[in-house]
């Protein structure tokens, strides 16, 4: 953000720039305003960076790490080689149990995606000791412990202070506080009676992230369980202490993001934008869904994605994948694969309705290979090639220009013969 607002061009500018056929001029101005930011720590020398902003390609984070039922590191490092493969441009390394730090190191050494982490998550593990005795500079240590070890963007739940916490406990929910790391720092103010050390030492904090060059991603601890609890006054009050934060990060050139909703009903995703957008000042916003309804365990990867397409549509720029096994366990590398596609289907569509450039280019290719009944080039085209191919295998037609769904009544084929000039029979010819 200091080298954008001095119109200095660096490598990450540069690649950015280029990945999306922006001029660089406007990419600089979006970044110096704080409507783009490039999570690029220093220390992660392997990265290939990425712009993450409403004016830019909906980007999409994937959720991973180790816990304590299931603590393989080569697992979870399998998903992580699956998701880059995949076209995921960020990984959040949500470890917690064991050797959070070695996984973390290995993260940040070997992927070239951008890694965040929750750093409350991590206090807890490797200070291993009661929630009420971590002190307040034990918390922030956390958060330069994870800086120095290469993490390029972090989710800080600094907008849950006292004063938001009284207003929570007045205004009561369905579902209470779903956040992980919203819940841990809620019992944390509740047993020691101190404010959020993440709020009242929130300068410290930046003077880290400036020095590494770390993107904030301001956690939304009060974001609504489940559709019942959407744009209730916690919410709300919140993303106005996220706004306040967000100048105050602006002010010492840390770039930021701010976390978003949660679960809520289609009718309010479009209003739920535009505030976010006034009272975060044009922060780009990272939202976790929003899951549209409630009722979808095993199918949880379905319902972010049609809050996700709608949000990202009217300026959400991040999009964090959902699993099919949201809410009910730990995802296993085929819930991983599940849930990427159905996110990027979900940005990808929404860049469509935004209009950003290029983004149509991908469906007109993919028309014109149907036109041409041409399944070689369809496969090639398509999200996920090795499930179109497979598909196509397992119930194969009797003539290759048709489908076992369609056969001689194919409306593609026939249309094609007849405007050629050709006798159109429905019958086996």
């Amino acid at each position: 953000m200091d080298a954008a607002r001095q119109g200095i061009v660096t490598k990450e500018l540069k690649a950015v720039a280029e990945k999306e056929g922006i001029e660089i001029s406007e990419l600089t101005e979006l970044v110096a305003k704080g409507q783009v930011c490039i999570p690029c720590n220093k220390v992660h020398k392997c990265i290939e960076p990425n712009g993450i902003g409403s004016a830019l390609r909906t980007k999409i984070n994937v959720n991973l790490g180790i816990s304590r039922d299931c603590k393989d590191m080569d697992v979870e490092m399998a998903k992580v080689k699956s998701a880059v493969d995949m076209g995921a441009e960020a990984i959040m390394d949500l470890s917690s149990f064991g050797d959070t730090r070695k996984f973390r190191k290995k993260l940040t050494s070997e992927c070239p995606a951008v890694i965040g982490t929750v750093p409350i998550y991590d206090a807890v593990v490797y200070y291993h000791k009661a929630l009420g005795k971590i002190t307040s500079e034990e918390w922030i240590d956390i958060v330069k412990m994870h800086a120095e070890d290469g993490v390029d963007f972090m989710t800080i739940h600094c907008g849950i202070n006292k004063n938001t916490a009284e207003r929570f406990k007045k205004n009561k929910r369905l579902m209470n506080i779903v956040s992980g790391g919203g819940s841990i720092i809620f019992a944390w103010m509740e047993m020691t009676g101190r404010e959020n050390p993440f709020y009242e030492h929130f300068d410290e904090i930046l003077e880290i992230c400036r020095e590494y060059d770390i993107t904030l991603s301001l956690g939304d601890a009060c974001r609504p369980g489940c559709i019942e609890d959407a744009t209730d006054t916690s919410q709300i009050e919140e993303l106005i202490t996220l706004g306040e934060l967000t100048k105050r990060a602006w002010e010492k050139d840390v770039q930021v993001m701010i976390e978003g909703p949660g679960h809520m009903p289609l009718d309010q995703i479009e209003a739920n934008m535009k505030i976010q957008k006034a009272l975060c000042h044009g922060a780009p916003f990272y939202v976790l869904g929003p899951l549209v309804t409630d009722i979808a365990p095993g199918y949880d990867h379905i319902t972010p994605a049609i809050g996700g397409a709608i949000a990202a549509t009217y300026g959400a720029s991040f999009l964090c994948y959902v699993t099919p096994a949201e809410h009910l366990r730990l995802p296993t590398l085929e819930d991983v694969k599940e849930g990427i596609i159905a996110s990027k289907i979900a940005a990808h569509a929404a860049d469509i309705a935004k209009g950003i450039k290029g983004a149509k280019d991908w469906d007109y290719k993919m028309s014109a290979a149907r036109k041409k009944l041409d399944w070689d080039a369809m496969f090639g085209l398509a999200l996920d090639p090795e499930k179109a191919r497979r598909y196509r295998a397992e119930s194969k037609p009797e003539k290759e220009d048709t489908c076992t769904m369609c056969g001689n009544f194919c409306a593609v084929k026939n249309m094609n013969r007849i405007l050629d000039g050709e006798i159109v029979s429905t019958f086996d010819e």
